[in-house]
Parts: structure tokens; C-alpha cells; sequence
């Protein structure tokens, strides 16, 4: 009797005890800021900027930093007359670097113009893109300048790889369609 009456007066008590918890209500913070951070308004209007936003353009002649340089010449025909006439590579021959050049054209390059750059990659054999000419057409006459072009804005139904290829990556694909056209006219 003394064991079961023990037993009762604990669960009574734990019934108690449990009774008071109130999940609704929320618990005591001893430090509040760890837990609710004073939030600032990104764009905000402020007194310390001209204009009174945050987000300014950046300054006139201003280039960001890392591998970025900037390209002076336009996306117009003329523009690309203009690269295909002047424009050469940068990189001298000990820079030039034919299984990189390799890599990135198998990549970005090789589905549509082919391997061999002549125009028979895997998109072109399952007819899901149509008339991409090969390096050697007498009638295109590439150069390394109209080539650097033409990945850094895009041509005709080609968009522009200078998202995916930083400048140096670019003249590398360069020096390599080059060779691939020399090897397509041998």
C-alpha cells in the first residue's frame, strides 16, 4: 500500500509539473541580440551618398579587379572587320598552350564545329543545328582576330562565350582553331 500510494503521489506531481509547461509562451533570453540581430535596410536612403542610395555605379574608367580587361572593340560588322584585320594573339608561343586549348575547345566549342573544326559536330549530325561552316572555307577566311570576336560577343545564330572563357582561356581556344584550320588545309 505505501509502494502504490509512492506512485500515485509521483504521478500526481508529474501531472503537475507538466501541467505549468505552456509551449505557447516563450522562454526567458538572457542575451536577445544574440539571437534577434538588428537587420539593416541594404539600399536604404541615406545623407552619406549623393543621390541618397547605397548602390552606386562605379566610377568612369574603373575596371574590377582579378583577370578582367576590358575589350575596346565594338559588336558591329565594322567591329569585326576591324578584329579580323588587326587584332592578334597576345600570347607569345611559349605561353601558347595546345592541350588547354584542346580541353576548352572540346568543351565549348567541339559539339556544334566538330573535333576536327569542320563543321560535323554531334549537334550537326543529329540535325539539330544546321549550317555551321568548317575552318577551312575559303569564303569565312578567319583570322586569330575575327576568331577572338566571335567567342567574346558571338556571331549569327552562336552566342558569346566570354561568361564561360576569361581572356586568356579565349586567345588559348584561339591559337587552337587556328592550328585546326591549318590541319583542315593541308
Amino acid at each position: 500500500m505505501k509502494r502504490a500510494l509512492k506512485y500515485i503521489i509521483v504521478l500526481v506531481m508529474f501531472v503537475g509539473l507538466m501541467s505549468c509547461n505552456k509551449n505557447a509562451r516563450p522562454n526567458y533570453q538572457y542575451m536577445p541580440n544574440m539571437y534577434e540581430p538588428i537587420s539593416y535596410e541594404a539600399y536604404q536612403e541615406s545623407n552619406a551618398f549623393a543621390n541618397g542610395v547605397e548602390a552606386q555605379l562605379p566610377a568612369d574608367g574603373t575596371i574590377p579587379r582579378g583577370d578582367y580587361m576590358p575589350y575596346e572593340i565594338d559588336n558591329t560588322n565594322e567591329g569585326y572587320d576591324l578584329a579580323k584585320a588587326s587584332l592578334t594573339n597576345p600570347l607569345d608561343s611559349t605561353q601558347v598552350d595546345a592541350a588547354r586549348g584542346k580541353e576548352l575547345y572540346d568543351i565549348y566549342c567541339g559539339i556544334c564545329h566538330g573535333i576536327k573544326g569542320n563543321g560535323q559536330g554531334k549537334l550537326v549530325q543529329r540535325e539539330k543545328i544546321l549550317g555551321v561552316p568548317s575552318y577551312d572555307d575559303a569564303g569565312r577566311a578567319i583570322t586569330e582576330g575575327s576568331v577572338y570576336h566571335v567567342i567574346y560577343y558571338g556571331k549569327n545564330t552562336m552566342g558569346s562565350y566570354a561568361n564561360q572563357l576569361n581572356e586568356e582561356e579565349r586567345w588559348q581556344v584561339t591559337s587552337y582553331v587556328m592550328q585546326l584550320k591549318a590541319d583542315l588545309e593541308k
